[in-house]
């Protein structure tokens, strides 16, 4: 997950489920190849599930912009397993079940004194979905949302649970958690969690692109979070949002001069029109960690709108190189352009993550709901990333021949042979997945 919701607009994922019904994701760019939708209350009743469909997918808060999880079968929700929030106090660790959305954790946590190290930009999305998608913060030194788990419950296609966890079997978890809806149905995750912490932000207008090249490191490491926003229209972004991690509740004091941008003097949207009514609380007001980390407030449901997503990962190393790539093509890109984001991810070990040992930055695209414009823009992004070896996120809108896309996960034939053993009759395979990851 990143900039989304940038246009506060959303397609509320539960909005009911009538047989005659089409199932639409957030965004409402896909409808989904079938309505068939199961809501097993229990694990026995997912078990029974599992063995009564012979090809499903599990369908979370849909905030996939492809069709990663589409079924042209079955679906199956884990939104609703009876499994408690159980916190660790002695390991620092919490226990969930996987369909739960960082929302309601945080907000549990945070009751309780603990944090986790961050958050995606909205809260709505669930624990399993993002990531088994690698989706991610942002931070220097933060890896992506996936880190935090330490151990992790899977059901295969025999119906077999796998109890995978960093202590007894690393390997197998690093090639499980990130698993893309490959492997089989995820029903409980055990995350790293730390004491509660308050954080500031603040926002600077107009960074000039000059400044990134020989600025960017010390740009993105000015705060425990930090995005960059721009439109690609005059050479700068048109927002940076800092935010810094408190040791005290002081509200935090903005930099005169944040390398040639200047403090904004109320609260903004990231796309500078907007009303920022929807947006976590700026001007260095302190707040605990979950109504600042994301960009969006925790009481805001999505309700109604459209726009499309794309993003690229490229090594941390070629940042500027790859931003100025991009911005080659700000004529083609600009008007069919919501706003992009800038982040930075720390590297991790997960296989098929795209920050597989490899510290990365990501060029986010919240696009208007243009897609045929978008479908021609989103293969010269591409090329002009090319260089760069960028991979997209799983979860997003692209147009990478899959031989190319393979080829630059250097643990895709493990992966793979890992998948095989989980599910060798394809079970919890789609189309997506047959066309991407298994050739």
């Amino acid at each position: 997950m990143s900039s989304g919701a940038v246009a506060a607009t959303f397609i509320n994922p539960f909005s009911g489920n009538a047989e005659d019904e089409e199932l639409k994701n957030w965004a409402g760019n896909i409808t989904y190849s079938t309505k068939n939708l199961a809501n097993p209350g229990s694990l026995t009743a997912l078990e029974s599930a599992i063995r009564q469909y012979p090809n499903f997918k599990v369908l979370g808060t849909r905030h996939c912009f492809n069709t990663i999880a589409d079924s042209r079968n079955q679906f199956v929700s884990v939104r609703d397993l009876d499994i408690p929030i159980r916190i660790d106090k002695e390991k620092f660790r919490v226990s969930v079940g996987a369909g739960i959305r960082y929302g309601t954790l945080a907000e549990y946590l945070e009751k309780n004194g603990f944090a986790l190290h961050n958050l995606a930009s909205l809260p709505h999305i669930s624990i399993a979905g993002a990531c088994l998608t690698a989706t991610h913060g942002s931070g220097v030194k933060n890896k992506n949302l996936s880190s935090a788990v330490a151990e992790m419950d899977i059901i295969d296609a025999s119906g077999k649970t796998h109890m995978l966890s960093r202590e007894k079997n690393p390997d197998q978890l690093n090639g499980a958690v990130v698993n893309l809806g490959a492997l089989g149905v995820i029903t409980r995750v055990s995350l790293d969690i730390q004491p509660s912490y308050q954080v500031g932000q603040w926002v600077y207008e107009n960074l000039s692109f000059d400044t990134l090249r020989d600025h960017f490191d010390q740009i993105m490491g000015a705060g425990y979070s930090v995005s960059l926003f721009t439109d690609w229209r005059n050479k700068n972004c048109s927002e940076v949002w800092v935010k810094s991690k408190l040791t005290k509740t002081e509200q935090v004091k903005p930099m005169a001069d944040f390398y040639g941008a200047k403090p904004a003097s109320r609260n903004l949207h990231p796309i500078v029109e907007l009303s920022a009514e929807n947006c976590t609380d700026q001007m260095g007001l302190p707040g605990p960690w979950h109504e600042r980390l994301p960009h969006f407030k925790m009481g805001f449901t999505p309700s109604s709108g459209k726009e499309l997503q794309a993003e690229y990962f490229v090594p941390r190393e070629h940042s500027y190189e790859a931003i100025m790539a991009v911005e080659k093509l700000h004529e083609q890109i600009s008007p069919h352009l919501l706003i992009t984001e800038i982040r930075t991810i720390d590297a991790d070990e997960f296989w098929m993550s795209p920050c597989y040992r490899q510290p990365s930055t990501t060029i986010h695209f919240t696009w208007k709901p243009e897609w045929p414009d978008v479908k021609k823009l989103l293969p010269q992004i591409e090329s002009a990333l090319s260089p760069f070896n960028a991979k997209p996120h799983w979860g997003k809108l692209f147009a990478m021949k899959p031989a190319v896309l393979r080829s630059r996960y250097t643990r895709y034939q493990d992966f793979v042979s890992t998948a095989r053993e989980f599910d060798p009759n394809g079970k919890f395979r789609n189309d997506f997945l047959n066309q991407n990851v298994f050739e």
